[in-house]
């Protein structure tokens, strides 16, 4: 029986093919389709990679220029509006008790680096010194320390605490470059010290006026929860994230949960 010549042709040219391929494919020869093309998939991904990387860069660059804009007016704003309060609440604590209208205290900053942080003074002048005498009192854990009935605290300054007054000079911080209006609180360089290196990472940004855990309940949340909210913030930050966490701090003040 012969063979079908029309029926051959297809097969003999696939032979073909292939055998074309196979000597392409030795090293003498140069790469084969497939390598060429494997080759050239591997150039368009190394190329995507490098333009989405770009990308996140320029949006970061542009977030951290509207994060610091939006900090700038926002302070200067709230400075001008809430001067009248600045003179009350300072003719308030002078009258009750000696000491500084201003409380100063070393904080850690962006990186860890050491900044003074500025409070109206809620303490008896001197408070800080009878502060390892009431350890046993620490109402938290972790290194944080917090008393909700602390005997040290004043009057006017138990008033100003249970509506965030005594935050307002840390205005001054954000205008300073030091804080920024939503970001993780600042901690004490002493509690800082007591980070583990997982925690440690809520270091990498500014600290901040409010946050995530300011509005989710303050005092009342443990310290590992407190330093988990504060991670997927730094992980998931956005202008609009920050937006959304400004507003709703004016609700949690008002609301007044976990303050002290």
């Amino acid at each position: 029986m012969g063979i079908n010549k029309h029926e051959s042709a297809p097969l003999d040219a696939r032979e073909t093919e292939s055998e074309a391929e196979s000597l392409t494919a030795h090293p003498a020869l140069g790469p084969s389709r497939s390598q060429r093309e494997a080759v050239s998939s591997s150039r368009m991904a190394v190329f995507a990679e490098a333009f989405w990387a770009e990308g996140r860069r320029r949006e970061s660059r542009l977030y951290l220029f509207a994060k610091r804009t939006f900090d700038i007016v926002v302070s200067l704003v709230a400075l001008i509006l809430t001067m009248p309060i600045w003179i009350v609440v300072a003719i308030a604590i002078r009258l009750e008790s000696r000491g500084p209208v201003i409380y100063r205290q070393l904080r850690s900053g962006r990186n860890n680096a050491p900044f003074t942080m500025y409070k109206f003074r809620s303490m008896h002048a001197g408070a800080d010194q009878y502060k390892d005498e009431l350890t046993a009192l620490n109402e938290m854990d972790g290194p944080v320390f917090k008393i909700r009935e602390d005997p040290r605290v004043t009057r006017v300054g138990r008033f100003i605490r249970r509506w965030s007054l005594d935050e307002l000079p840390q205005l001054l911080n954000v205008l300073k470059g030091e804080m920024t209006i939503v970001g993780p609180r600042p901690l004490p360089v002493r509690e800082v010290a007591q980070l583990s290196t997982h925690q440690m990472r809520r270091q990498s940004v500014r600290p901040g006026l409010t946050c995530i855990w300011q509005i989710s309940g303050r005092n009342e949340i443990p310290f590992d929860e407190w330093i988990q909210l504060d991670l997927i913030y730094i992980a998931s930050r956005s202008f609009w994230l920050d937006l959304e966490i400004f507003f709703r701090t004016f609700a949690a003040v008002l609301k007044r949960k976990g303050s002290t």
